[in-house]
């Protein structure tokens, strides 16, 4: 049995104090008793002997009683068996506060940040001086994962800030015991106000060796507008283009939100508006349009109006406006019209025109679409390029030349993972069909018509299929052949046509589908970075791919911060490690020396956005059979931390209950233990 101090001591005063006086009570009697001896008769002798019973049992009675009444406030216990006591070491306690933005939240406490520190230092007081302690908080910061004494935590939690990192209750568990020993006591107190969002639905597993205390704290319940996420519906950014976006934007109350004003502004210049409502607990996308954009990288940022929530009002994203979109065309006849007309006839494209016979491979990397054309004799050399470029994020389209030998092509073909030629089909004009809900048709028909006019081919190339996981048909033919497909060969895209674009082979040349196939192909081809990634969430980054000699570096810059993130060349991008360096919501500039190379932008996790909270039965049912204690805030913290930190079976209630039945038989013994008269 164990105690707590200082009601221990108190216990063995009460104890002794009583027994004191009875004592000196008794000894009063037997000093009269002896005085008195020779005027007594042998009767009074046998009453005195019951007179002396009954003072010890009375004595007795009233010592134990006082006992276990004292024992009961003193709160005695039986440690749990599956404690490893180490009292040499002391006791490890991890304190999670919860610093999301959901602690700014506020009630009659103040803010629930501040409580969350009041009730951390309250545990930590009741705790030995021979503890440990470690902090843990959303920032998940190195210096938290030592031990430190019981002053030390203390001044570490008068240094907790507002962060604006989200964790999950998962996630905080795992932190807590990557450092777990085996050779300590070890205690976990969460303090959250415990969103959903924070405990998540599925099932989650601790470690058996750590007793875990969730103390929530009570919020306000307080209504919140998001703005949640955004998208591009534009294809591809064009100079002074229309361009379309749609935000979505979620209402966290249980009242409708009534005329929610929404903003668009782009490097500061506001460029559309809209008055929003949104149903109660539902979300709701709404597309801005505009147009007149110059050229290169964009700061964007969609802004509401909602109190008194406003971390998640704005939401920050980046995009680039590009100037022109490099083509390649390599063909093995000069007076080639087709693809030089349709990529010729607008300025945003620029065509670079090559022989077949005077090919600049080194050139590939500076062009995002390259395109073969009736080539005579396509090389091993050029496969081999063809390859490294295709698998590094570059995009080719081939369009075979029919009157050469098929085995040319197949030896070509296969070089580039692609099925080889099977045999040259020639015969009366042949309709394909189109696969509509391919990803190039997007946005290509307003309405399709029933009986749509397609290409037809008389010539055309049948191909050896072996493995078509990786294929994809536009245009297809007869007999389960394709006239167009799209075959997705490491980070980039290879597009092999049946037939060639000569008049005597078919209409696809001339077709009215020829030019928005293309002009798709090549928009595809342009890499497109995400528009924002959230801070404390995504510590990778990806970009173009860039070239660096060996003695340059990157570097991600803002007003008042700069880093410089490990590069990983990865094919067709670069991939960008930050680790958690980032912890602010806007917007910061790659650069390579004093060279722009992109802006990114960053938000804040909207997990934080939901304020509805978990109660004792949703948190406890993650656990299932798994022993943990819930504890609201406004219990005391010193009886919760005799609960938490012993897991124990208390025997107060026992002691409270005998006291009562040892009062009762001192009493008993006064009222009916009655002398005869002739004492």
């Amino acid at each position: 049995m164990n105690f707590l101090y200082p009601g221990f001591l108190f216990a063995l005063l009460a104890i002794a104090i009583p027994i004191v006086i009875h004592l000196f009570n008794f000894r009063k009697f037997k000093k009269v008793y002896f005085s008195n001896v020779q005027f007594l008769s042998a009767v009074k002798e046998q009453n005195s002997s019951r007179e002396k019973l009954k003072h010890l049992l009375v004595l007795l009675s009233r010592i134990l009683a006082i006992v276990f009444l004292v024992l009961a406030f003193a709160r005695p216990f039986i440690p749990s068996s599956n404690q490893n006591v180490n009292n040499a070491s002391g006791t490890l306690i991890s304190i999670y506060i919860d610093n999301s933005y959901s602690m700014e939240s506020l009630n009659k406490e103040g803010s629930l940040l501040e409580e969350a520190k009041r009730k951390a230092k309250e545990i930590v007081n009741s705790y030995a001086l021979t503890d440990q302690f470690r902090l843990v908080t959303n920032d998940f910061e190195g210096k938290h994962q030592q031990a430190v004494n019981k002053e030390e935590l203390i001044s570490m939690l008068d240094g907790i800030k507002i962060s604006t990192a989200a964790r999950s209750l998962q996630q905080v568990m795992n932190r807590i015991e990557t450092d777990a020993s085996a050779n300590k006591n070890e205690a976990a107190y969460l303090i959250s106000d415990f969103q959903q969002t924070f405990v998540g639905k599925k099932p989650i597993k601790k470690n058996e060796s750590v007793d875990y205390s969730f103390i929530k704290l009570n919020a306000n319940s307080l209504p919140n507008i998001s703005v949640d996420s955004v998208w591009s519906i534009s294809p591809v950014h064009l100079p002074n283009q229309p361009e379309q976006f749609v935000v979505q934007l979620g209402n966290y109350s249980e009242e409708d939100a009534i005329d929610i004003p929404l903003q668009l502004t782009i490097n500061k210049q506001q460029k559309a508006i809209s008055n929003v409502k949104i149903a109660a607990g539902k979300t709701l996308k709404d597309t801005l349009s505009f147009s007149g954009l110059k050229g290169g990288w964009q700061k964007a940022t969609i802004t509401i109006k909602d109190f008194p929530l406003t971390f998640d009002d704005q939401l920050n994203f980046s995009f680039k406006v590009a100037q022109d979109l490099n083509v390649l065309s390599i063909s093995s006849n000069s007076s080639e019209k087709y693809i030089r007309s349709l990529f010729s006839a607008d300025p945003y494209f620029k065509l670079t025109e090559m022989q077949e016979s005077n090919i600049r491979y080194s050139a590939f990397e500076d062009y995002s679409l390259i395109v073969l054309n009736s080539l005579k004799e396509p090389s091993s050399g050029l496969a081999q390029q063809l390859k490294l470029y295709v698998e590094n994020g570059g995009s080719v389209v081939v369009f075979p030349d029919l009157d050469v030998n098929a085995a040319t092509y197949t030896s070509f073909l296969t070089s580039l993972s692609l099925p080889g030629v099977q045999q040259l089909n020639i015969g009366p004009a042949i309709a394909s069909t189109i696969d509509l809900k391919h990803s190039i048709f997007n946005d290509v028909f307003e309405q399709v018509p029933q009986n749509i006019d397609l290409p037809v081919v008389n010539r055309y190339f049948s191909y050896a299929e072996r493995n078509s996981s990786n294929k994809e048909n536009i245009l297809k033919l007869p007999l389960n052949r394709f006239l167009f497909a799209r075959y997705n060969i490491g980070a980039g895209k290879i597009y092999l046509s049946a037939s060639s674009l000569s008049d005597k082979d078919g209409n696809m040349a001339l077709h009215p589908v020829f030019v928005p196939l293309m002009f798709k192909i090549a928009f595809a081809s342009t890499k497109e970075q995400p528009l924002y990634y959230t801070t404390g969430k995504d510590n990778l980054l990806e970009s173009e791919r860039i070239s660096l000699s060996g003695n340059q570096s990157l570097k991600l810059v803002s007003e008042d911060f700069e880093v410089i993130p490990e590069v990983r060349q990865t094919p067709g991008k670069t991939l960008l490690y930050i680790a958690d360096q980032v912890k602010r919501a806007g917007f910061y500039d790659l650069k390579k020396a004093e060279e722009l190379l992109s802006v990114v932008a960053f938000n804040d996790d909207r997990l934080e956005s939901d304020m509805h909270y978990a109660d004792e039965n949703e948190v406890k049912a993650l656990f299932g059979k798994q022993n943990i204690a819930f504890y609201n805030s406004k219990k005391d913290a010193l009886s919760m931390n005799v609960e938490l930190k012993n897991k124990s079976s208390e025997l107060w209630k026992l002691c409270l209950i005998l006291a009562v039945v040892f009062l009762a038989i001192e009493i008993v013994l006064i009222r009916f233990f009655k002398l005869s008269k002739n004492i």
